[in-house]
């Protein structure tokens, strides 16, 4: 889809039979081509898009033009929001091969007005959007029972994600200020520390689930620096300049290891997030143009990013390959097999009960014969022939 031109946002789907696909939407095209929802294949091995999709959905005009999505981690429902006509539920089905998408009504989300933000929890327990408007809502899923509705969240929301245990909401403001929210009962919980001169824009939860922080991105004075925030007392403990230009989205690896940015001139970069150093840089993958997508594929070291000049790109990103899992087993395997040759060989030479060298200045034992009896008496020779030597 290189040069797609009119892909406003885009998302992976990871389906049950462990296959990932992509979903972008697309806005109308100089007025000769309408509305889309697309979803298109994933080739893992040539790190690809598949050139035509496997399914689409087209907006009726009243509708407006896609705005975001998000997919629930079940694979099975996306929620698009798009210009004029509030959210609108998906539900996807089927195999690569007859996939369907079928569209369905959300009636506590329909005619809300543009949503800038949709996330759903890791546990797909709850979708949160966050209007333009600054009206921030969570719902719990699927019933869409409302448990939060706050129309004065923010001036206008500006990004959000759940924690890792589901159990908060932090969200941001066009006007540099941030919340924390319980989700149980959609209670606000803190706002976020900050100096007169810091605005914080984007925020992600650590997802490996040992770091229990809050990445924030803050623009600094001139500085665009990334902020760690402990969820536990809620206080910033440090800062660090990664990408050195303010960024347009962030978005964090599903396992947590890897945390990536993109810049509103079309730069990207993935940042270890153990070592806190960056350890992949894209410079001008959308030359010029504000990245207006990022987000990791769930089971490759890919991200999927896409802007309304160069649509939607798929990049590899330059890190180490991890472990799968037969690579786990065939390991431990091998150490099995090693250490039962170990043993085989230092049984096989080492020397047996009776003949360990004795200390200096101790007696000799008596020979084997007095103790066991008399080999050449027939009873013994009886047991012998019957046993076999013995094993100790």
């Amino acid at each position: 889809m290189e040069g797609g031109g009119s892909v406003t946002c885009g998302s992976w789907i990871k389906r049950p039979e462990n296959m990932n696909l992509v979903v972008v939407g697309k806005s109308r095209w100089l007025h000769s081509s309408p509305a889309l929802l697309e979803i298109f294949s994933f080739e893992p091995n040539k790190s690809s898009m598949s050139t035509a999709p496997l399914v689409s959905y087209v907006f009726e005009e009243c509708e407006g033009d896609p705005l975001s999505i998000a997919v629930n981690p079940s694979g099975d429902d996306l929620v698009c929001s798009t210009t004029n006509g509030g959210c609108k539920l998906f539900e996807v089905y089927g195999r690569e091969t007859n996939l369907k998408l079928l569209a369905k009504k959300m009636p506590p989300l329909e005619d809300v007005g543009p949503q800038k933000c949709l996330a759903f929890s890791v546990d797909g327990s709850r979708l949160a959007t966050g209007g333009v408007d600054g009206h921030l809502r969570i719902l719990h899923w699927p019933s869409l029972r409302i448990i939060l509705d706050e129309p004065r969240a923010h001036k206008s929301v500006w990004d959000m994600d759940f924690s890792l245990d589901s159990e908060y909401l932090a969200s941001t403001s066009t006007d540099g200020s941030a919340r924390i929210w319980k989700t149980e009962d959609g209670v606000p919980w803190t706002f976020l520390t900050r100096n007169s001169d810091e605005k914080i824009e984007l925020c992600r939860f650590s997802k490996d689930g040992t770091k229990p922080f809050l990445f924030c991105t803050v623009q600094k004075g001139e500085k665009a620096v990334v902020a760690v925030y402990d969820i536990s007392t809620w206080n910033k403990i440090g800062y660090k300049r990664l990408l050195r230009k303010p960024a347009s989205i962030m978005s964090i690896s599903r396992d947590g290891k890897y945390l990536a940015m993109a810049s509103k001139d079309g730069d990207i970069c993935a940042v270890n997030v153990k070592k806190m150093e960056i350890c992949h840089w894209s410079k001008r993958l959308h030359l010029g143009t504000r990245i207006t997508s990022l987000e990791f594929c769930p089971s490759q070291r890919v991200v999927l990013t896409t802007s309304n000049e160069w649509g939607a790109l798929i990049t590899k990103l330059n890190v180490p390959a991890d472990w799968k899992e037969w690579q786990i087993y065939v390991l431990l395997l091998g150490l099995f097999l090693a250490s039962a040759v170990a043993f085989y060989i230092f049984f096989r030479n080492s020397g047996s009960f009776w003949n360990f060298p004795l200390p200096k200045n101790q007696p000799k034992r008596p020979k084997i014969e007095t103790i066991l009896g008399d080999p050449q008496s027939s009873d013994d020779q009886n047991m012998w022939s019957e046993f076999g030597p013995l094993d100790m």
